[in-house]
């Protein structure tokens, strides 16, 4: 139990610094503008809450304590956490939806890219261009994917994992079978993250400790073979995980071949007298991959295993690696510190021809990441409340970065058209109280400040500009939850991130200058327990975007002067229901709803167009549900839906709508031996045909997805 705690401590990357902060007036009109809505909806909720039936005797399960209902989040599958009294605040202290996904409702499943298990995850939108190593990203809260606008921050084992453009390469070194648990928060009221905090952010916490050693074959559908290895040494104060990972495969589609290996490593050592906590992480990776190419809308109805002609050359190749420091210490008997430091390196090289009236390009990505963080957490006993802890933070990341594309004819370069060499620097601190006067009830006041610098140099003409002036980015955030009831938990929030533009946007490449985009948000929701191993939330929320900044992605290969991707002020709005049931020892299951609208409510200049349209690619509803059944005591059998909407291709809505699909996965394994098991998976079972579609600039491509496939899997445990 004490491992994955020891996870959630060494997640956290804060410490304290001197920065600006924003004076009571400015406190003032932040909540002004964003509590009332989430505040006021806190009475009608309560007058609700007294009508909910709270949790019931049976099934041995006692009822969790108020202090732990005041939480919000919720948990799918098993998750083992202590509760102790040091240690960073854990992401289920933050009044926002938050759920945690245990790695029993991950590690058996097989996917072709690491991505794919947030489907699993409620009101997780997926975004599947299947093209090579660029396969597809996940998203939430009504952004996308796209790579236009990447609103979600990642973290592996709390160490930053996204690139300059806030895409997730880094994920895809994390294999299924490494994985103890993932995080997911969202919403815009944890302040424990700055940069790509827009809608929230996801932890993936891999495995720590132990002496468990779990292996799987597997061998599937349209030449997939895949072999992962994990296994923990702990001896003493000294603890050991290892992983080796490979997989290959055809891909359903022609000329979708493609590798991944991995390697992964953790080293720790605890003091024994349990003072102090040390330790480095280690993850390398590699990909090589062809690409099917994009079809038109018609070739993808007719024959949507085709590769045309013009992708024949097309192929990419990717590598990342990441290395940790992690300590942690209780400095005193109620004053707890973590620290850590990494270093990132990622590595994409890929040939793409977008269209048949384009031409191929070379697009070549080289980025290294260093940084530091720390945090301090303070528990002292109050006689003024039922608990108190104070808490702070710095963490500070530097970026080298270079980006260089050319056309090319057969991977043969022939003109080049970008040669960016540009660097990031971001420094950020925050500081959060959690006071609970009396048990019921908890408040979390915070405040995150960031500051932002670089340099750009465009070497094919010489030219060197400066970072946009975003100045000191202040969020103030406010949280409240409140147990009504036995089982029956309010909670209202509201909070601010920023977002700022990525690669050439974010400096100072025409005459003007810009400031950040301020993203301001509320949520208010209940969550409750009906009965014994059954909890359940419901949540309405809303985004407001001052000024959003989207990448021009470029499909045609045309230079890029930067600071012409603005889509001006956008309103997000939305409602999540979730339910997550364990009855007994045999069943468990879950269900989640999530309805979105993105709309773009004052354009850009340039475009409008699109005033009163809606933002693209963002599907009015995400839906999954799951069920896994003990149905004796050595089979046991899995079913899972995930579905979602149609979305706008473009900004003006005029281009038509794509994307929607339900997909039915279905799952049997067998205990053969206490240490052996055969699992069998049948993905996409109904066969559904689906795309994922893009419109840009007057292109627009559509990438099938896969068919049905069957993967058979061998299992142990040493």
């Amino acid at each position: 139990m004490d491992r994955l705690h020891r996870s959630h401590r060494a997640s956290r990357s804060f410490s304290f610094a001197l920065l600006p902060l924003p004076s009571p007036a400015a406190w003032g009109r932040a909540a002004r503008r964003a509590a009332p809505a989430a505040l006021a909806a806190l009475p009608a909720l309560a007058a609700w809450a007294q009508s909910l039936p709270g949790p019931v005797p049976g099934d041995g399960t006692a009822p969790r304590s108020a202090s732990v209902d005041a939480s919000p989040a919720l948990t799918l599958g098993t998750v083992e956490v202590r509760e102790g009294p040091g240690g960073a605040l854990p992401a289920r202290s933050v009044s926002t939806s938050v759920d945690i996904v245990g790695g029993e409702v991950l590690q058996d499943a097989r996917v072709d890219h690491t991505w794919e298990l947030l489907g699993r995850a409620p009101g997780v939108q997926l975004t599947p261009f299947r093209q090579g190593t660029d396969a597809g990203r996940f998203s939430f809260r009504g952004f996308n994917g796209e790579g236009r606008v990447n609103a979600v921050k990642l973290l592996i084992d709390g160490i930053p994992s996204n690139d300059n453009a806030g895409g997730m390469p880094f994920l895809d070194a994390v294999f299924p079978l490494d994985i103890e648990a993932v995080e997911v928060v969202r919403g815009t009221n944890d302040p424990r993250y700055g940069l790509n905090n827009i809608a929230g952010n996801v932890n993936v916490l891999t495995r720590t400790g132990g002496n468990e050693g779990r292996a799987t074959i597997t061998a599937g559908s349209f030449g997939t073979r895949d072999i992962q290895v994990v296994k923990g040494i702990e001896s003493g104060p000294w603890s050991q995980n290892y992983g080796v990972f490979w997989r290959t495969g055809d891909g359903w589609r022609a000329h979708a071949e493609g590798t991944q290996r991995a390697l992964s490593g953790k080293w720790f050592y605890t003091d024994p007298d349990g003072g102090w906590r040390v330790g480095a992480t280690a993850r390398v990776f590699r990909n090589a991959a062809d690409e099917s190419g994009y079809l038109t809308r018609a070739q993808a109805q007719a024959q949507p295993r085709w590769s045309p002609p013009w992708s024949a050359s097309d192929r990419s190749t990717r590598e990342t690696g990441q290395l940790g420091l992690h300590w942690e210490a209780q400095v005193a008997e109620r004053l707890s510190w973590t620290a850590r430091a990494y270093t990132s390196h990622y590595e994409n090289q890929r040939w793409v021809q977008f269209s048949q009236a384009g031409v191929q390009q070379e697009r070549g990505n080289d980025e290294d990441q260093r940084g530091l963080s720390g945090v301090l957490t303070w528990r002292p006993v109050v006689a003024w409340a039922h608990a108190f802890t104070l808490e702070g933070g710095v963490d500070a990341q530097w970026q080298g970065n270079t980006a260089g594309r050319w056309r090319t004819a057969e991977r043969v370069r022939t003109a080049q058209f970008r040669d960016w060499d540009f660097d990031v620097r971001t420094q950020g601190a925050y500081l959060q109280a959690v006071v609970q006067p009396v048990a019921s009830l908890r408040i979390v006041p915070a405040l995150r400040v960031d500051r932002l610098g670089g340099d750009f140099t465009d070497r094919l003409t010489g030219q060197r500009y400066g970072m946009h002036d975003y100045g000191t980015i202040r969020q103030p955030k406010l949280s409240v939850a409140w147990t009504a009831r036995e089982g029956v938990t309010l909670y209202a929030n509201a909070g601010r991130t920023f977002q700022v533009g990525s690669g050439i946007d974010a400096y100072r490449t025409q005459a003007r200058d810009l400031g950040p985009s301020i993203n301001d948000g509320w949520e208010t929701g209940v969550r409750w327990q009906p009965a014994p191993g059954v909890e359940a939330r419901v949540a309405t929320w809303q985004q407001r975007a001052s000024g959003e900044v989207a990448r021009v992605l470029g499909v045609d290969g045309l230079p890029d002067p930067g600071g012409l991707g603005n889509v001006g002020r956008t309103r997000r709005t939305g409602w999540d229901a979730q339910l997550n049931a364990r009855l007994g020892a045999r069943w468990t299951g879950w269900l989640a709803y999530s309805h979105q609208v993105a709309r773009i409510t004052v354009p850009d200049p340039s475009a409008p167009a699109t005033a009163g349209r809606e933002v693209e690619n963002v599907p009015h509803y995400l839906a999954s549900a799951g069920l896994q059944v003990r149905a004796t005591e050595v089979l046991r059998l899995s079913a899972s839906v995930t579905a979602q909407g149609d979305y706008y291709l473009d900004r003006t809505n005029t281009q038509g709508r794509a994307g929607r699909y339900a997909l039915l996965d279905l799952g049997a394994t067998w205990q053969l031996t206490p240490a052996a098991d055969v699992h069998v998976q049948v993905r996409n079972a109904t066969d559904r045909r689906y795309v994922y579609a893009w419109y840009d600039s007057g292109s627009s491509g559509y990438s099938p997805g896969d068919g049905r496939s069957v993967a058979v899997s061998l299992g142990w445990r040493f």
